[in-house]
């Protein structure tokens, strides 16, 4: 079907939804099911294979819903100003609803009994107020559409830009000559002492308005205090990587919203950095707290300034940014409002105005209508609330969804080596050492409990902090799994408040400090400091790997290119604030290796909800979005249900596919060429006959299936294996007589150049007549080609998934996530328990994600085979998504399989 890209408004049902093009009926029901939940502020589980339009359709109808939306309070706001006076008592509750983003709109509940006079004098009072503050509302909002306004129809944002930088340039100049004139001219002569109370005729150094302002980081004309803005009403869409985010921008940009829409991309510091020397430290926690730091020198200079008192000369400080010009930011923040822009012309915007644009986007999110971020910035409750993210009464859509739940677990689980810890220790005592005589009685007995806690976590490791960790051999090996309470009693720290020690690390910023005395420490200390530091010296140097015997670089001579490590106390603080959860919802795993410096405390997170409860509990509605959201009981048991959501507060949509119903050919093969019964497990996987099975299989499908096959293996170590034995048995030689064998590689960086060789290949064979038919790419679920890739077209005309990729049921967290859901979740009659549900959930959405690469568009067609007798089984099957569930075809045998998948590659080829 031939669309149209002109735009077109859509009507669906008594609601209007402008769209780029004629949208398909599954993209109208999308938008129409998302239009309802968030209006009725439902919990939306959204699933729309790749190829089907979803990011246009999450864009056309959350925007139409915000469109509405915004009419409504426009007009209920109106209504209000021109009486004069609040809502009547039977449409409060709609009105109050409406202009929730006013703060404080909401009526106090007066007590019972109340005398009826107080009642009203108390409403009117409420009326009058919400009246006044629509009115400071409309003016704010006034002011900054004037000023959108302004930018949109003339260059202003460069030339001020421009402007700016010259008068400062201009001011810099002029104050390097009255320096030079007082130093080499008549300033030259000592100043005469000053007589007793002449002091204060002299002028005081002198500071402009501007300067106070750019300094102190508030704007104090009320014109432009934007700081204090109220947060209108906005949907927040976040998904996993940044090129996803542009992505998604890009279609904002295409859809007919693009023009007027106020968006802003968030990002990480080391994303949105434009000050060099920061950026080039490399490791994203040394940005993070370089920047930090110089934000408190900006803020700390006008105060040092006003304390002349004469005292101690103190080490000097950390810089300020120059990017961190509030005008500047401020300029940055109106232009990315202005029009939709994303991550990357955010930065080059923050280099041509001079301005920083992490802290920049960060002013245009109250009167942004779409935030774009990453996950991590909206999921973490700490880095939501540092980037300024009021969840309130907004809507929240979190795309590319279906690994949600391991990416929070995987957000709030830390890991730390004896390594690490020994390193942290020995780094504190040495500067406890050097500066204990300078601190306080408090900063000490906090400093000595932080000591304590690291040496009795290499004591529960069976180490001894004293000792150098790579030396260290422990005596007892294995993996062991602790409770929470356990594991703070078996290290003899159940008597340290953790929570006071973690409010200590944030407050002090020791870390910091720790790492700024680490990194400078052989460059500022003076020789007779030295020795006192040697063997603190030495051990940090046993703890690097060995390269060669040439002196060690001062830390600013470092290689640019490889990011410096951060300080071991950063991550341990992390540890030990994940120590401070709910002894039921996390589990601490014991790891001893060898030595003391591989072996690991880890800290599980088991119940995910309880960091996704505040999201759920503060947006109006969230949407969960994804092309492959099957299985969905995963998301409604251990994510919504534990998180205290009602069961009918969330609602399923699924769509279709956009492609004709006979475009697919879904089978599953029970039995091999020579009638073995197909069963990958792990006891039989190995075995020659299986993987010789498995070969002559794929033989067969290369010989009739024309362009690219990818084929899946449940692991990069069992790939090798098959890979190991076809070569050896002559399987290989054969397969590459009809396709030419590519393999995945281990390394991300390879990826690339894999996939642009195997598409070469297979182009070159589609133009040519031979023996060779196109290409065969051996994968790994989970691996670089199994999500975000696409396989359209010639590059995937058939997906084989060889066994089925269950997670190592042996592993201790996945025992321990098992045995806490069979404890936490009832069991549904005539269902598997949740723990075993789990680990089928878990190898079904890998495999959805896997067959899903094939198809990517409305003609493209592929068959999907699946070399599994266990895939025949019926819970099984009902994990697939719909649309490849609806059209799947079981064979018992091998002979109707491949006929036909010979049948239908050769009548598709005929017709397209």
């Amino acid at each position: 079907m031939q669309r149209s890209m002109a735009n077109e408004t859509q009507k669906v049902g008594t609601i209007h939804f402008p769209f780029p093009f004629t949208p398909y009926s599954i993209q109208e029901d999308f938008m129409a099911e998302l239009y309802r939940v968030l209006e009725a502020g439902k919990i939306g589980i959204f699933e729309s294979p790749t190829g089907t339009g979803k990011s246009l359709s999450l864009i056309c109808g959350a925007l139409s819903w915000l469109r509405d939306f915004e009419q409504k309070k426009r007009e209920e706001e109106a209504r209000l100003l021109e009486t004069g006076t609040g809502p009547l008592h039977d449409e409060k509750d709609e009105s109050l609803c409406l202009l929730s983003s006013c703060e404080g709109a909401a009526a106090t509940p007066r007590p019972a009994g109340e005398p009826a006079w107080v009642t009203q004098f108390v409403q009117k009072k409420e009326e009058r107020d919400l009246v006044d503050r629509l009115k400071a509302e409309q003016a704010r909002r006034k002011q900054r559409e004037e000023r959108l306004q302004r930018l949109q129809h003339r260059a202003q944002f460069k030339y001020a830009a421009k402007r700016l930088r010259q008068e400062e340039e201009e001011t810099e100049h002029l104050l390097r000559l009255s320096r030079e004139m007082l130093e080499t001219g008549l300033g030259a002569e000592r100043p005469e002492q000053l007589e007793s109370g002449e002091e204060e005729l002299v002028v005081a150094e002198y500071e402009s308005d501007e300067e106070k302002k750019a300094a102190s980081g508030v704007d104090e004309d009320e014109d432009e205090d934007d700081l204090e803005e109220e947060h209108v009403t906005k949907i927040y869409y976040c998904s996993r990587t940044h090129s996803q985010l542009a992505q998604f921008v890009h279609e904002v940009k295409k859809s007919p919203f693009g023009r007027d829409v106020r968006l802003v991309s968030l990002g990480s510091r080391q994303n949105l950095c434009v000050n060099e020397d920061v950026k080039s430290l490399g490791s994203v926690q040394l940005i993070n707290d370089r920047c930090v730091d110089m934000q408190r020198s900006r803020h700390e200079k006008k105060k040092g300034a006003e304390e002349e008192k004469p005292k101690r000369r103190r080490q000097e400080k950390q810089a300020a940014c120059p990017f961190y010009n509030h005008e500047q930011m401020g300029l940055l923040r109106d232009e990315a409002l202005a029009e939709v822009k994303d991550i990357e012309q955010l930065l080059a915007l923050g280099k041509e105005a001079r301005a920083c644009p992490y802290y920049g986007s960060r002013l245009a999110i109250p009167a942004a209508q779409l935030v774009v971020l990453p996950y991590q910035m909206l999921l973490h409750a700490a880095t939501r609330q540092a980037a300024g993210i009021r969840l309130q009464e907004q809507v929240v859509i979190i795309d590319e969804a279906h690994n949600l739940i391991d990416t929070i677990t995987g957000m709030h689980s830390v890991e730390v080596s004896g390594s690490q810890l020994c390193q942290a220790h020995s780094q504190l005592l040495q500067y406890m050492e050097r500066y204990g005589k300078r601190l306080k009685a408090k900063n000490l007995m906090y400093l000595k409990q932080i000591l304590y806690l690291l040496e009795k976590f290499v004591a529960v490791l069976g180490g001894n902090i004293k000792q150098n960790p790579n030396t260290q051999s422990l005596s007892q090996t294995g993996t062991e799994l602790k409770t929470i309470n356990d594991f703070l009693f078996q290290s003899q720290i159940d008597n340290i408040n953790l929570f006071k020690v973690q409010r200590y690390c944030e407050k002090s910023m020791i870390s910091r400090k720790l790492f700024g005395f680490t990194e400078r420490y052989g460059a500022v200390l003076s020789s007779r400091e030295q020795p006192k530091l040697a063997g603190f010296q030495q051990f940090l140097q046993s703890l690097q790997p060995r390269t060669t015997e040439a002196p060690a670089a001062p830390a600013d001579e470092s290689q640019a290119g490889a990011p410096r490590p951060a300080s071991p106390l950063m991550h341990i603080e992390g540890f030990l604030a994940a120590l401070t959860t709910a002894n039921q919802d996390g589990r601490v795993i014991l790891s001893r290796q060898g030595s003391l410096s591989q072996s690991t405390l880890k800290f599980l997170l088991l119940n995910p909800a309880v960091h996704f409860a505040q999201v759920v509990k503060e947006c109006r509605a969230v949407v969960i979005a994804g092309g492959t959201m099957q299985p969905v009981s995963d998301f409604r048991q251990q994510l919504l249900a534990c998180a205290g959501v009602e069961a009918e507060r969330v609602v399923e949509f699924s769509c279709g596919h956009v492609i004709p119903p006979d475009n697919i050919l879904p089978l599953v093969i029970c039995s091999g060429i020579s009638n073995q019964p197909l069963e990958f497990t792990f006891q039989k996987r190995e075995l020659p006959q299986m993987m010789d099975e498995a070969g002559r299989i794929l033989c067969n499908l290369c010989s009739v299936v024309p362009g690219g096959v990818v084929c899946f293996f449940s692991s990069y170590e069992y790939l090798r294996q098959v890979h190991a034995h076809w070569e050896k048995g002559g399987l290989l030689g054969r397969l590459a007589a009809r396709k030419k064998i590519f393999q995945e590689p281990k390394s991300a960086h390879q990826v690339e150049q894999v996939l642009l060789a195997y598409s070469r290949c297979i182009q070159a064979c589609g133009q040519e007549r031979g023996g060779v038919t196109g290409a065969l790419l051996l994968s790994v679920v989970g691996g670089k080609m199994s999500e975000g890739i696409n396989f359209s077209d010639n590059l995937g005309r058939c997906v084989v998934m060889v066994g089925m990729p269950f997670p190592n049921i042996r592993s201790p967290e996945l025992q321990e996530k098992m045995a806490y859901l069979d404890q936490t979740l009832p069991r549904a009659p005539g269902q598997a328990p949740p723990g075993k549900n789990l680990v089928e959930n878990l190898c079904m959405k890998a495999v959805n994600q896997s067959i899903g690469r094939a198809i990517r568009h409305q003609k493209d067609f592929a068959s999907i085979v699946l070399l599994d007798q266990r895939y025949a089984r019926p819970p099984v099957l009902a994990k697939l998504p719909a649309w490849i569930r609806a059209r799947v075809e079981v064979k018992a045998t091998f002979g109707p399989a491949i006929a036909a998948v010979q049948k239908f590659h050769r009548e598709k080829s005929a017709s397209s």
